[in-house]
């Protein structure tokens, strides 16, 4: 398999107005230092390659390439300058970690993907936006709240939360229920009741009349040892849904009728 074939959606669903215009104007006709790329691979295919990895990863060319000092040694006739970038140089880690991220899709999608049984044609692969979604470093919103929890304490970690929900339309993060929950539940795993608590609040705020956050503040107050809320928020379950057995179940074995 031809390593130009790697990331095949991306060279198609991206054309950026101008990040890579200037840098573009630069790639020499013979490139060197290719370790990924085949030695042959055309000058526009190489050009779309870098420039989907600016969209998806949110970042100039500069990113990964060395910036000389002084303009470009040659510029298209009323193209803005941009950095006099040198792409052979491998100075920066970015450019490295570049290469062992293209192997790995290139590797998922050619041999993994490639195993499983009945595959969809034409088949779905990933990409740099699959997981990157505009980011540099890919990351979850559950990683987001927690090491914000963890550094700065529950109230930071809500006033995080609220910030980055204003950009639900980039697509960078997971803004349904779940995930919210998922790090109240590892926080009062952690015995951090409390933090749990005021995530699961906020999170009704988007969610009010999801039965399952009542039932997860329900475990949280219980494992606070607030057993009188624990019955409340239990209550307030099969007030949404009267036929909710884990609801009926738990107030048996807290001893209250349902």
């Amino acid at each position: 398999m031809t390593r130009h074939r790697v990331l095949p959606v991306v060279l198609v669903a991206l054309v950026l107005a101008s990040a890579g215009r200037s840098a573009a104007a630069q790639i020499p006709a013979r490139f060197e230092n290719l370790q990924v790329f085949p030695k042959d691979v055309p000058r526009d295919t190489l050009i779309a390659t870098m420039r989907s990895f600016v969209g998806a990863l949110g970042v100039r060319c500069s990113f990964c390439h060395v910036e000389r000092e002084g303009p470009p040694p040659a510029m298209t006739p009323g193209m803005t300058p941009g950095p006099n970038l040198d792409f052979a140089s491998d100075a920066k880690d970015h450019k490295k970690i570049a290469r062992v991220m293209m192997r790995m899709v290139d590797s998922i999608n050619t041999v993994y993907l490639a195993r499983i049984p009945n595959r969809d044609v034409p088949p779905t692969n990933v990409a740099c936006m699959t997981c990157h979604r505009g980011m540099s470093k890919p990351g979850t919103i559950e990683s987001v709240l927690l090491t914000t929890a963890n550094a700065m304490g529950v109230d930071s970690a809500i006033a995080r939360y609220r910030t980055l929900r204003t950009d639900m339309a980039s697509g960078k993060y997971n803004f349904s229920e779940q995930p919210v929950s998922d790090v109240a539940r590892t926080l009062s795993q952690q015995g951090k009741h409390d933090q749990a608590i005021a995530l699961l609040k906020m999170n009704q705020e988007f969610y009010p009349n999801s039965a399952n956050l009542d039932f997860e503040l329900a475990e949280a107050y219980i494992a606070k040892g607030d057993k009188e809320q624990g019955i409340a928020r239990l209550r307030a379950v099969l007030a949404k849904n009267p036929n909710d057995r884990r609801a009926q179940q738990r107030l048996q074995q807290l001893g209250v009728s349902p």
